[in-house]
């Protein structure tokens, strides 16, 4: 008899002998071809082709063939149904025994019932519900042989296939990405000034208020690019901004005014050439309302605030006056004293190129100021310590997180991830 059914196929041995395992016994006979097993969701398909050309059983034994499904521990274990091979004068036993009672305990049960000598092949097909303890188990064939008045003559088991099944493990292919070069490095720092100014005066004091500290700070700042021998100033870029209070010719002024002070002042005290200075008037901050504002939250009436600044176009006087009458004197007083002073202010930009970097220099470099080497120099330093070790992991890290719009530098560092197991970071 034989049953053939539609299979899933991950796995394939072409030929198993079961002699390699088993040294007593008819299972030395046997042996297993296009052995086939795949888990597919919550089921295991199993298909195997059992040869017993060489099986010869005894005219009046029976041999029962269990495969079975066992964990690696031996703990649980899955029972298939057995294929029968009787001898000669067994066979006639069990059909007779079949003929008068309607059953035959031995064979009922059974995957499929054979005469030993004529039919030498048996396509085996089964599905299993699946286990967790199935991972690494076993896959068995177990002999049972029975003489003349059913009692046990023989047992004997020999593996057919071991993992049965084995835990899937990802391979993750990983192709990193070159770096492109860089082939002038320029870098650039922005950073915010807010000066005060006597009124009617739009030069600087810097005995004024807080002047002198924010003064300080920004000719500092000029002054660690121009002294550092790595870097070569490029532009200084001073742009001015004014809040909605007053005109918007006024404020346009004032802004522009207030930028070239600071320009003058600036340049002045760091001697730098005057070509490198870049001074513009913005004017009025309208989308700076809009984020000072948002950042108030509990300020009354601000949806009333914000749907008035953005449907302000065009006369931006008019645009300030609506605010002024549409909102309460309250609300507008906390405009004037909290979101239109941060307003007032000079961004002021260094624009610089970065030298180019030898390997021992980008070695110290990388722990100090990344950011001044390029993608491809921190790669080159990477590559000194060799893939697969902890220096040239952490330079990939640090590319990422220096240059984190940096394509090469961000798939790198993925894949860095990947190669790691770490998928879900």
């Amino acid at each position: 008899m034989e049953m053939k059914r539609m299979l899933y196929v991950t796995g394939l041995l072409l030929c198993t002998s079961l002699g390699g395992y088993a040294q007593e016994g008819n299972l030395i006979d046997v042996k297993v071809v296009n052995e086939e097993v795949k888990k597919q969701g919550s089921e295991v398909s199993l298909r195997m082709t059992l040869d017993l050309t060489g099986l010869r059983v005894g005219n009046q034994k029976s041999v029962c063939l269990h495969p079975a499904v066992v964990s690696a521990d031996g703990t649980h274990e899955a029972v298939l149904a057995p294929v029968v091979v009787d001898g000669k004068t067994r066979s006639r036993v069990h059909r007779r025994e079949k003929a008068l009672t309607g059953a035959s305990p031995a064979t009922d049960n059974a995957y499929t019932v054979l005469r030993s000598g004529r039919e030498s092949r048996v396509e085996y097909i089964a599905k299993l519900a699946y286990e967790p303890w199935m991972v690494d188990s076993r896959l068995v064939l177990r002999e049972r042989m029975t003489g003349c008045l059913d009692c046990t003559a023989a047992t004997e088991e020999s593996t057919v296939k071991a993992p049965f099944i084995k835990l899937f493990t990802p391979r993750y292919v990983t192709p990193f990405v070159t770096p492109e070069r860089e082939a002038v490095k320029v870098r650039n720092e922005v950073r915010v000034a807010r000066l005060q100014f006597r009124q009617g005066k739009s030069d600087v004091d810097p005995r004024y208020k807080d002047n002198r500290a924010e003064l300080e700070t920004v000719t500092g700042s000029i002054n660690v690019v121009k002294t550092n021998p790595d870097l070569t100033i490029t532009g200084i870029y001073i742009t001015g901004y004014a809040s909605p209070e007053g005109s918007v010719a006024f404020n346009q002024k004032l802004s522009e005014s207030c930028a070239n002070a600071l320009a003058e002042y600036a340049r002045k005290d760091t001697h730098m050439d005057a070509s490198l200075w870049h001074v513009a008037g913005m004017g009025e901050d309208w989308e700076g309302l809009r984020r000072e504002v948002e950042k108030h939250p509990q300020l009354l009436d601000i949806d009333k605030v914000l749907r008035l600044i953005d449907e302000c176009e065009g006369d931006k006087d008019a645009c300030e006056k609506r605010i002024r009458e549409s909102v309460s004197p309250d609300v507008y007083t906390r405009l004037l004293n909290e979101m239109y002073g941060p307003l007032r202010r000079n961004e002021y930009k260094i624009e610089y190129s970065v030298r180019s970097f030898n390997l021992e220099e980008a070695k110290k470099q990388i722990k100090t100021r990344p950011d001044l080497l390029s993608v491809e120099e921190i790669y080159t330093v990477a590559e000194s310590y060799g893939k697969g070790t902890a220096d040239y992991e952490e330079a990939l890290r640090i590319a990422a997180a220096t240059y984190p719009k940096n394509a090469a530098a961000v798939v790198n560092a993925a894949c860095l991830k990947m190669e790691g197991r770490d998928v879900q970071g």
